[in-house]
């Protein structure tokens, strides 16, 4: 089993800055792609970003792209998100996830592990 725990998350005003983590442990953590999503209040849960474990090549949904960056620490075994120029619609609980095959990085329905999520909130 692979356990994932996100933190980072937290309280900040419109156009700021928060860095979140996602670090795995269990088994040998080898996954094809690791993603973030989010859930917003009211919303179904939706992609933001992802990054290929091996090769680190990364997939961003377009409301987040050039503001989010995503990377990885493969001794640490441990995901980044970077959140820059943070907006009210950013807020949501954001989720970790990681599937160990590839296919669609964007559809939540094809990852295998889950973290329990970290809330972020952007104050207008």
């Amino acid at each position: 089993q692979v356990q994932l725990v996100e933190s980072g998350g937290g309280l900040v005003q419109a156009g700021g800055s928060l860095r979140l983590s996602c670090a795995a442990s269990g088994r040998t953590f080898s996954p094809y792609y690791v993603g973030w999503f989010r859930r917003a209040p009211g919303k179904e849960r939706e992609f933001v970003t992802a990054i290929t474990w091996s090769g680190g090549q990364t997939y961003y949904a377009d409301y987040v792209k050039g503001r989010f960056t995503i990377s990885r620490d493969k001794d640490k075994y441990t995901v980044y998100l970077q959140m820059n120029s943070l907006k009210a619609e950013d807020t949501a609980v954001y989720l970790c996830a990681a599937r160990y095959y590839s296919g669609y990085y964007f559809d939540h329905r094809e990852y295998n592990y889950w973290g329990q999520g970290t809330q972020v909130t952007v104050s207008s």
